[in-house]
């Protein structure tokens, strides 16, 4: 079993770290470029322990892109899906995650899907409180109570960081904006936006929340509900049939793991009724996914059968 077999994880982490040479670090938003590309940390949570740890499990990095299952979660209980969806789509796109081609060629111009960021940023519109901090605060309760961690905050210089490069983001908003998929300020949004992303975890962290949407919702300790049965369903679809950007369908053949990666390199994973997994590896192929950290999935998917399909 995979929890079981350490010296194996390792071995396959080492052959998965021979990658990273081939990927290149996220640069487009300033303060990630600094990230070490030779890094690959990996955990897995399962029955009320980390089980297997490989890697510094304990550096921090931006959520990035997988803040969009957590938001959506959030909007989802906040204001319903008949709501969510009449403004965000469900379905996958081969296009590049910041692409703005389909809101322009399709009718209604909404977002296909929550996943890219057109779709994110709808989502995050629709969180709900009177301010921005009391927007944010509730989106950290939720992670923090999904990670049993009550020290998660976000990284200021990120936020900033992205926050001034986010040009084309702006866009998207603005385009939403005169086709009334989003009312919000843009730059109010944006800044909501911009700490979503930075919220900083380690692998841990990452593998308990994967855990938690795995196990349909419900913390392993004490069997809180802390995400309501038919979401945590909604976001595992997502993860499966969007969560790796323009390669969710390659993933889902080779790996076929429900999965959500961003930027900064991180990837959390879920198998359903199983166990959490959470990788950190800030080296990234082309189409922005964390090239080590996929590897390796692709490696754990076929020695242990953990594909759902």
């Amino acid at each position: 079993m995979l929890c079981e077999d350490q010296d194996v994880i390792e071995a396959m982490i080492e052959e998965a770290k021979k990658y990273t040479s081939q990927g290149k670090v996220a640069d487009y938003i300033p303060a990630l470029q600094y990230a070490n590309q030779n890094s690959l940390a990996f955990a897995v949570y399962s029955d009320a322990s980390t089980c297997t740890t490989a890697g510094n499990i304990e550096e921090q990095f931006t959520l990035q892109s997988i803040s969009k299952v957590i938001t959506l979660a959030l909007a989802l209980m906040d204001i319903g899906e008949e709501e969510v969806f009449s403004r965000v789509g469900m379905e996958p796109t081969g296009d590049p995650f910041n692409s703005i081609i389909k809101l322009e060629t399709h009718s209604p111009s909404k977002p296909l899907n929550p996943m890219i960021n057109a779709g994110a940023l709808a989502v995050t519109s629709m969180i709900q409180g009177s301010t921005n901090d009391e927007k944010m605060n509730r989106l950290l309760d939720l992670v923090r109570k999904l990670t049993g961690n009550a020290s998660i905050s976000y990284n200021k210089e990120v936020a900033q960081s992205e926050y001034d490069t986010a040009f084309l983001n702006r866009s998207l908003c603005y385009f939403m904006k005169e086709h009334g998929v989003i009312e919000d300020n843009v730059e109010s949004l944006l800044e909501l936006y911009t700490k979503q992303c930075a919220i900083e975890v380690n692998c841990k962290d990452l593998a308990r929340i994967g855990y938690v949407i795995a196990n349909q919702g419900k913390v392993v300790n004490s069997e809180e509900q802390i995400i309501p049965l038919q979401i945590a369903r909604i976001l595992k679809t997502f993860m499966v049939t969007c969560g790796m950007y323009n390669a969710s369908g390659e993933f889902a053949i080779r790996v076929g793991i429900p999965a959500k990666s961003g930027v900064s390199g991180g990837i959390m994973a879920s198998i359903p009724n199983g166990m959490g997994i959470g990788i950190y590896g800030p080296a990234l192929d082309e189409k922005g996914n964390s090239i080590a950290g996929m590897k390796l999935l692709e490696g754990l998917s076929k020695r242990y059968d953990l594909s759902i399909f």
